[in-house]
């Protein structure tokens, strides 16, 4: 009876452990996914900072007259918006692809 006991706990011993490196390995694929997506969206944000930040030295620096100067921060305010919406889109994007 003590053999058969001890083959047991033996055999349960090595399916735990099996399954702890499975799991191990699910976890640490998943956080490498996170990580790569987290950086695409870094990614994202510093270039459309970068970017803001031009338009807003353009702005501030534009000699050419109001009504060019305001069309000109007008477009500048359009293409940002559709940057932001563009990335909001690839973030969710890569959240759904998780």
């Amino acid at each position: 009876m003590k053999t058969i006991f001890a083959i047991l706990v033996a055999v349960f011993m090595t399916g735990s452990v099996v399954h702890a490196e499975e799991t191990m390995g699910q976890k640490m694929d998943n956080a490498a996914e996170s990580t790569k997506d987290a950086t695409k969206k870094a990614g994202r944000k510093v270039k459309s900072s970068a970017k803001k930040a031009g338009h807003r030295v353009e702005e501030a620096t534009c000699m050419e007259g109001d009504v060019k100067c305001a069309a000109k921060k007008a477009g500048n305010r359009v293409e940002e918006g559709a940057d932001a919406v563009g990335d909001g889109v690839k973030n969710t994007k890569d959240k759904v692809s998780e």
